[in-house]
């Protein structure tokens, strides 16, 4: 059973977002979804996902970003203007929110305050930049995270800035959807301070899952090798899928399961619950 919601943040943006699992909301740890870079709530795996972990017992939030793109056709890129602003730091600052909004009741009564976050791409960066500075977040799992939030050449910096825009294909819809050079402020303001990747991978002390595909030309493996890297081996665990790439084989619309997915999910099942589920788990275990 599911229920969508709307949020209005603080910013007077709307969060539209999709509760699953509501019977769980009481007493069962809270997941929330988080989409990457032209990605959204409904694409693809993120359904499945949701249903899956809420036949799990949890209770599930997946939500769309205000700028990322999406209106209320929630399977249309209409708001391109909007995608156009949108920052790292919007994003880091709506998940905050979100999460907020969650322990104060919005979604309503909640008796178990853990917390889990599924970040996948630039949402498992946007992810970790979050938990890094949330005690709220209990457990952390990344599917083809990126480890690199400055990812553009001198080159093209300076197109950017002497265009002010930059523009990328999204090849699925054939759109061409800018960036503002909003976006390319906001990286290099912060780069070394709120967005920088190995200081919050570093202060992270808690359960961390790396999920990532071993051909995948997205986002490199070497770059789930480095979040590994800067992890704590004790509370880390970096999982590579063979012969796959950045979507684990899924496609939008969803077609159906694969064994590359399958095995994505049964090993997030397994750390979140090891970690999130069990009653006791003072020692932060990650297995």
């Amino acid at each position: 059973m599911s229920r969508d919601f709307i949020l209005k943040t603080s910013r007077n943006d709307i969060l539209r977002i999709t509760a699953y699992g509501l019977n769980n909301q009481f007493s069962s740890p809270c997941l929330i979804l988080v989409h990457g870079f032209k990605g959204f709530k409904d694409w693809g795996f993120w359904n499945h996902t949701a249903d899956f972990f809420a036949d799990k017992g949890y209770f599930v939030i997946s939500f769309n970003f205000s700028h990322n793109g999406i209106g209320d056709n929630l399977s249309e890129f209409n708001e391109l203007d909007k995608f156009a602003q949108n920052t790292f730091s919007l994003e880091i600052a709506e998940l905050s929110e979100l999460i907020e909004n969650y322990k104060n009741g919005f979604f309503g009564e909640t008796v178990n305050s853990k917390i889990g976050l599924i970040g996948h791409s630039r949402g498992g960066a946007v992810s970790i930049l979050t938990a890094a500075k949330n005690d709220s977040i209990n457990a952390l799992a990344v599917w083809a995270s990126i480890a690199k939030i400055d990812r553009y050449t001198e080159r093209q910096k300076n197109e950017w800035r002497k265009k002010g825009f930059v523009e990328v294909l999204n090849s699925r819809t054939n759109q061409m959807m800018r960036l503002n050079i909003s976006l390319l402020e906001d990286i290099e303001k912060n780069k070394e301070t709120s967005m920088n990747m190995e200081k919050a991978v570093k202060s992270l002390q808690r359960p961390f899952l790396i999920v990532h595909g071993e051909q995948d030309v997205s986002v490199p493996v070497k770059e789930a090798n480095q979040l590994y890297e800067w992890s704590d081996k004790n509370h880390s665990k970096i999982c590579i899928i063979p012969t796959t790439g950045h979507t684990f084989n899924i496609t939008h619309p969803f077609n159906g399961l694969n064994d590359k997915f399958e095995r994505v999910l049964f090993e997030t099942e397994i750390f979140i619950n090891n970690n999130l589920f069990k009653e006791n788990n003072d020692d932060k275990r990650v297995s």
